[in-house]
């Protein structure tokens, strides 16, 4: 599908820079785009070096155990249908854990055994069970508890003042898309055109005999994570993090009250302004106390954010170009002209509609167009917060159920389309609402 988007964007740039006699400037468009998307690497690089690194510290100290054993009882409410020491639910465990860490690439090799597993439980190899729908629907809904790290990185480079200020409401914004899916799937497993067909009495025994087996052979089969969260083994603390923890505590309170009472400016923007350093005081913080090397810790995340940038080049090059192409073709501005009066009434920026329709689609490309729109439109104005939101709000939906209904051989999702688009369209408005109720700046 993303092919099809791509080639009309160049094709349509061209022939309407034809009809518009801009084809001079549609030549000169095309190095733009490409010289844009290698200073965007340059600018991001270093930062996704910087975080990826402190999130490697963060991760090898024992971030996303805690998180997995936090979220271990909501899931067993979610899926009674799956035994608390089957494999399966330590996969999701670990999945979902990942996810709201903020590391996807992570977390898809634990979704793809995830959905291995629940394959082996479903009565059907062929349609998706309700634990599989549900699954992947909050995959595709993405809630993700920390900072989006590459969007903050992407806004500091653009110049902005505060790049770490779309974290709370793009945490608003993924939590409304969440949550519509979840209710979107209780909502919709037992209409009829997405029932389960009741299984036989011998295939319902049989699927019985199987869950016990695999439950006894859990723990060898996945030894991923107690998520009980036994606290027998006590954690020693690194002398360094116990004095750490104490000096940033005290550091953090004596600004906030030094604001208060000398008239520097408001708590809440200093609080903003302290965000940035107490998320690094955290992340080094929980692996002094995890008593992980940090520096060498460090250095292995940096280099795998070198990764991360390089990998994604292509992909910002071939979108980045494209919508320069669009935009010098003046095709961008007659569709914003002709849907601003209709998105207006409503609080939403007709420029920010391109990265709305393509976030479900690509996540490198929605990453491109919200890169270009921070750059045309600025990091600290109202469009370029809402495209920064809006990157964050869910996940790709298409590419996330062809992925894992695809590892699982499943042919019938049922209703797991729906939920993801319902998810988008919550993570949309969601991001709208909350971008308006943080940022007090016009569109």
């Amino acid at each position: 599908m993303l092919d099809g988007i791509w080639a009309t964007m160049v094709l349509l740039a061209i022939v309407w820079a034809c009809l518009t006699g801009r084809t001079e400037a549609l030549g000169a468009a095309v190095f733009d785009g490409a010289n844009s998307a290698i200073e965007l690497v340059v600018g991001l690089v270093g930062a996704m070096a910087f975080f990826l690194g402190l999130m490697k510290i963060a991760f090898d100290g024992g971030l996303r155990d805690a998180i997995a054993r936090g979220i271990a009882p909501l899931l067993g409410r979610l899926f009674p249908e799956v035994p608390a020491k089957h494999p399966a639910m330590a996969a999701m465990v670990m999945n979902l854990a990942s996810n709201l860490a903020g590391l996807g690439n992570a977390a898809t090799p634990f979704g793809l055994k995830a959905m291995e597993e629940l394959r082996n439980l479903s009565k059907s190899s062929n349609t998706a069970s309700d634990a599989m729908v549900l699954f992947v629907a909050i995959n595709a809904s993405a809630v993700t508890l920390l900072p989006p790290l590459g969007t903050m990185a992407v806004r500091a480079a653009a110049g902005s003042t505060a790049p770490g200020s779309i974290w709370l409401p793009t945490l608003l914004a993924t939590t409304c898309s969440t949550v519509a899916a979840v209710v979107a799937h209780f909502a919709l497993r037992d209409r009829p055109p997405f029932r389960l067909a009741p299984p036989k009495t011998s295939e319902h025994a049989a699927a019985g005999e199987e869950i016990g087996n695999a439950a006894e052979q859990a723990e060898n089969t996945l030894p991923l994570l107690d998520v009980t969260g036994s606290t027998e083994a006590a954690v020693r603390l690194h002398p360094l993090a116990r004095l750490g923890t104490v000096a940033v505590l005290l550091a953090l309170v004596f600004a906030l009250i030094k604001s208060f009472f000398g008239g520097e400016g408001n708590i809440g923007a200093v609080s903003q302004s302290l965000l940035v350093p107490g998320i690094i005081a955290a992340l080094v913080l929980t692996g002094l106390r995890g008593g992980v090397p940090v520096y060498e810790a460090f250095i292995e995340g940096a280099r795998d954010g070198l990764e991360v940038a390089l990998r994604i080049i292509p992909y910002l090059v071939a979108m980045l170009v494209a919508i320069a192409m669009l935009r010098a073709s003046g095709a961008i501005d007659s569709a914003v002209a002709f849907l601003g009066p209709f998105t207006a009434p409503f609080g939403v920026p007709a420029e920010v509609l391109p990265m709305a329709l393509l976030r479900p689609l690509s996540g490198s490309g929605s990453f491109a167009v919200m890169a270009e729109t921070i750059k045309e439109h600025g990091p600290d104005s109202f469009i370029g917060l809402l495209a920064s939101t809006l990157q964050g709000s869910t996940e790709t939906t298409f590419y996330v159920l062809a992925v894992y209904f695809g590892a699982a051989g499943v042919r019938n999702v049922r209703h797991a389309l729906y939920c993801g688009l319902i998810a988008d369209v919550a993570g949309f408005v969601g991001a709208v609402v909350a971008c308006h109720l943080f940022f007090d700046v016009g569109p």
